[in-house]
């Protein structure tokens, strides 16, 4: 990852203050922008207020009452080519509503698919939030609310940029343009590759935009060039045939909970770094990520020292990162005097660029039946696995991304890698293969998504739709 400042398309004329070449329309965009943010912004509190969940275990009626409101959104443009789609699970249940809508090209012009996600992350713990999670509320810059940044706020960046080059451009807009905003993102997207199967030519396009990411930070935009892959599983150590009890048989023989941890704790070493051999780590980021604003964002603790070796960045976004993310015990306020025969633990890691998910598997299967603790059992279950991503920065749609986010913010934008993943992205290469992807976003690094308190900065938002909007008339010229 590096920051850029030369990305500058050829056909755009006249100096800026940024030194790249200023787009004739961009004050016409911005006006326009302008003159409907208000009724962009009443759509987003109107979108924030449905809980649209698509976990099984909720209701699946605010989903598709999502989904409808925002088909509503899409056909309110002038669109007439408004669908809600869907595909089912495995065991036959639907999956999420998707919403897709097309403008076709003009003969000979390129076609751009913007993706976005309506499902939300549920609410969690209402009293961590200092407002109501589905009240949209606007304090001191940000709108509050779940779903205020991730990702509604995507699906409104997507629809007042077009609507804006649709009124400024007129009849000259011969771009073609798709929507694909999906309903069940938030539950893993269970259904995404046989719904790109089944509708494969629908969704087609030259370029995609993927509006589920991160800026730099408030005020700096950036273009994600890396997504993390990841593989998960759970390990299961035994060491006995049942429960005993810990006074009459503790001592010679130690529980499968402490024979777990020690197990786990062979997962990194001393220094934090990730100590399963045959993974892919570099240490190549060159944007400066400051250890006290990884603190601040993280909410590290005073005192606790940061893991592993290199710099931040890399840490974030070139190097795996492994962590238990369940681990299944007694509860405390139950738990008996007893040797546990068995314990399990669920592990989630987070792959470098360029590693193969199922070589990443395997690496943690051999390890940890080779760090077995005092001869136990241990049976290794792999999970769900993901590729990553990284783009390529020297392509035409890049180019043209970098200088419309630098033409919207006044700042050079810059590109960075992103320590999450978002495994569609690898379907979305597999069956395109010649398709330029971009993902952009318009979180930033207190957005706080899937948290209490999830917000959106409302001054990156409206510049995430001027940025869009430029990219689109750009495109409009063709690639």
């Amino acid at each position: 990852m590096t920051s850029s400042a030369t990305a500058t398309p050829d056909n755009i004329d006249g100096p800026t203050p940024l030194g790249l070449k200023s787009n004739p329309v961009t004050e016409d965009l911005r006006a326009a922008i302008d003159r409907s943010y208000d009724a962009t912004l009443a759509r987003l509190k109107e979108l924030v207020a449905i809980p649209g969940i698509a976990w099984p275990s909720f209701d699946r009626a605010p989903l598709e009452r999502s989904a409808e409101a925002v088909a509503e959104l899409l056909r309110a443009t002038g669109l007439e080519e408004v669908q809600i789609l869907g595909c089912n699970k495995p065991d036959g249940t639907p999956g999420g509503p998707a919403v897709v809508a097309r403008r076709l090209a003009a003969e000979g012009k390129p076609t751009i698919l913007l993706y976005a996600h309506h499902d939300v992350q549920p609410a969690g713990d209402e009293g961590l939030w200092e407002t109501a999670p589905f009240t949209a509320v606007e304090k001191n810059g940000r709108l509050y609310g779940r779903g205020a940044a991730d990702d509604k706020a995507g699906i409104m960046a997507h629809i007042a940029a077009y609507a804006a080059v649709s009124e400024v451009l007129g009849a000259g807009l011969g771009l073609g343009v798709t929507f694909f905003f999906e309903g069940e993102e938030e539950a893993g997207s269970p259904t995404f590759r046989p719904f790109l199967e089944a509708h494969r030519e629908l969704l087609r396009a030259d370029v995609i935009v993927v509006a589920d990411s991160s800026n730099w930070k408030v005020g700096v935009p950036a273009l994600t060039t890396s997504l993390r892959g990841l593989v998960d599983g759970t390990i299961e150590v035994q060491v006995l045939k049942h429960a005993v009890h810990s006074g009459m048989f503790g001592g010679p023989v130690l529980d499968a909970p402490t024979l777990l941890s020690r197990l786990i704790a062979t997962l990194h070493d001393d220094d934090g770094n990730v100590a399963v051999q045959g993974l892919v780590a570099f240490d190549n980021a060159t944007v400066d990520f400051p250890e006290a604003d990884y603190r601040a964002d993280a909410s590290v603790l005073d005192g606790v020292r940061l893991a592993g070796s290199g710099s931040i960045a890399s840490r974030l976004w070139t190097k795996p990162a492994l962590s238990i993310i369940g681990f299944d015990a007694p509860a405390v306020d139950v738990a008996s005097n007893t040797l546990l025969p068995r314990a399990r633990a669920k592990f989630s890691l987070r792959l470098a660029p360029g590693q193969v998910p199922e070589e990443a598997m395997e690496a943690v299967r051999r390890h940890v039946e080779a760090h077995a603790p005092f001869g136990a059992k241990v049976t290794f279950t792999p999970g769900e696995s993901g590729n990553p991503f990284q783009t390529d920065t020297s392509s035409a749609a890049a180019g043209l991304a970098m200088w419309a986010l630098g033409e919207a913010w006044g700042v050079q934008a810059v590109e960075t890698g992103i320590g999450g993943s978002i495994p569609f992205i690898a379907d979305l290469t597999e069956l395109y293969p010649d398709v330029q992807i971009l993902v952009t976003g318009v979180e930033d690094p207190d957005s706080r998504a899937h948290s209490a308190n999830e917000s959106l900065h409302l001054g990156d938002f409206r510049n995430a739709i001027l940025a869009e909007a430029l990219l689109l008339s750009r495109l409009n010229d063709g690639l």
